[in-house]
């Protein structure tokens, strides 16, 4: 009597092990692209430098706005300025 209709059966394990782990693999990718995880600008370190250009460029933002709603003059927004560039 043949057993599994005439197939080896010994593929079978490793088959579906393989199976399991690429669906696995398929959930985790479509988790992370789903997550917007795809910000490839910074490394996955996360770099401090990257980091602060975008702190900086905000902080500019506020100072620029400030400037052009009156709030500072021109002496206090080129003395705020220069801090902000160290």
């Amino acid at each position: 009597m043949m057993w599994g209709n005439g197939y080896n059966m010994a593929w079978g394990w490793p088959v579906g092990l393989l199976m399991l782990v690429a669906v696995i693999l398929l959930v985790v990718w479509i988790v992370r692209v789903s997550a917007g995880g795809t910000d490839r600008s910074v490394s996955r370190g996360g770099s401090l430098a990257g980091r602060g250009e975008g702190e900086r460029s905000q902080a500019r933002q506020i100072l620029d706005d400030r400037f052009a709603k009156g709030e500072l003059n021109e002496t206090e927004y080129r003395e705020r300025l220069k801090v902000l560039e160290r």
